[in-house]
């Protein structure tokens, strides 16, 4: 959707102007990835009018391919205003304009199935799931079990609002069990599952993907791999299709690099490898805890779907798991340090020198506006508490 960002901070009722902007899960995780160098797909539906020119050639822009993505001539492409406030509080308002959207229309029948699983990796996020019951359809005939689908990663993204009977919930427990990788936030899961007990007990609930990743807010993330809480054992695909984008991502062709903070954006102060290791039926389940960051935080949206592309991009290259969470981390600070839904992720190389910090040195790490640029890389390290 184009997203309309405030001038300034106040309700929508009181707001003068907005600045055009773009937003939607599945093109922000698209967007950052390609940024990073990784080769995207985004597979989607926008309107024939300027709103869908604008959102066609601002993510081709960032170098996602946007060939596939169908231009609807009887439908208006989706839009959306937002408040200046934190989302997770009651007084952030957003307000959608897409029902009967060119996005709303995708179906089974009218999205090619060979470009959204031509990718190692495709991303999906139940914010699709709830736009229509084409949407519905579709997402759960991708996360159907079949030998030649690509490693599934799935957001829940429960909004409430956006759900219009009580099966919201029951249908986003049925995805995110069809999923092989899972993002889930703490609080998602008790608003939408009632499951309380913290990450332990959303795995009791959520034993069949190979990876789910809880994020914590402000305490951090913790990732569970292999076999679920209840013995489930993981599904396994098939080795010559996995790996990330958002709706899908052809090989890996280019290497261009272009208080404290959970991975969600809540805050009590401010060369590729061919696929991801996968898991096998006999592995034990293992449990990896990493705290988040210190971030001084300039707009807590957006946060999100970056953690879900560092952890994405970082499982594209084959880092251990605890690498895998610190780039989530380190691509929700960068979100979260820039105004507006997308921000520049750190480099290869940076990411990567802060997520070999040890325990003591990742847990000093103070980071503010501008510090994935080359100016402020010097200074990072030492902006401790």
């Amino acid at each position: 959707m184009v997203t309309f960002l405030p001038s300034r901070p106040g309700r929508l009722a009181d707001v003068p102007s907005f600045e055009r902007g773009i937003g939607g899960a599945e093109s922000n995780v698209a967007c950052v990835l390609a940024a990073a160098g990784h080769s995207v797909r985004w597979v989607s539906r926008v309107g024939t009018d300027g709103f869908g020119d604008h959102l066609v050639e601002v993510i081709g822009g960032y170098g996602v391919d946007v060939s596939t993505v169908h231009r609807d001539p009887t439908r208006p492409t989706g839009i959306y205003f937002r408040t200046a406030g934190d989302r997770s509080t009651d007084a952030h308002e957003v307000a959608y304009y897409r029902a009967g959207s060119a996005a709303s229309a995708m179906s089974v029948d009218n999205v090619d199935p060979g470009a959204v699983r031509a990718g190692r990796v495709l991303h999906l996020s139940g914010i699709t799931a709830a736009l229509s019951e084409g949407c519905l359809d579709l997402l759960r005939e991708l996360t159907a079990p079949r030998p030649d689908r690509p490693l599934v990663s799935f957001d829940v993204n429960h909004r409430a609002g956006l759900w219009q009977d009580t099966d919201g919930p029951r249908v986003l427990l049925e995805l995110a069990r069809g999923a092989d990788i899972v993002f889930v936030g703490e609080d998602e899961a008790e608003e939408a599952w009632g499951v309380t007990g913290g990450p332990e007990a959303i795995r009791e609930a959520l034993p069949e993907p190979s990876v789910l990743v809880v994020k914590e807010g402000a305490r951090g993330a913790t990732v569970f791999e292999g076999a679920g809480a209840d013995g489930a054992q993981p599904r396994r695909q098939s080795a010559g299709s996995r790996a990330a984008g958002a709706m899908g991502v052809p090989p890996l062709e280019r290497s261009r690099e272009w208080g404290r903070v959970g991975a969600d954006g809540t805050s009590s102060a401010p060369g590729c490898a061919p696929h991801p290791p996968a898991a096998t039926p006999s592995a034990e389940q293992s449990t990896t805890f990493v705290p988040a960051l210190n971030v001084d935080v300039v707009a807590p949206v957006g946060a999100g779907d970056a953690f879900a592309a560092g952890f994405l991009s970082a499982t594209l290259r084959e880092l251990p798991v605890r690498h895998r969470i610190r780039h989530g981390h380190l691509w929700a600070a960068a979100a979260l340090t820039a105004h507006g839904d997308l921000a520049t992720p750190p480099t290869r190389p940076h990411a990567d020198r802060l997520a070999a910090l040890d325990d003591d040195a990742w847990g000093r790490l103070r980071l503010g506006p501008g510090w994935t640029q080359p100016a402020q890389r010097a200074e990072e390290e030492v902006r401790t508490r």
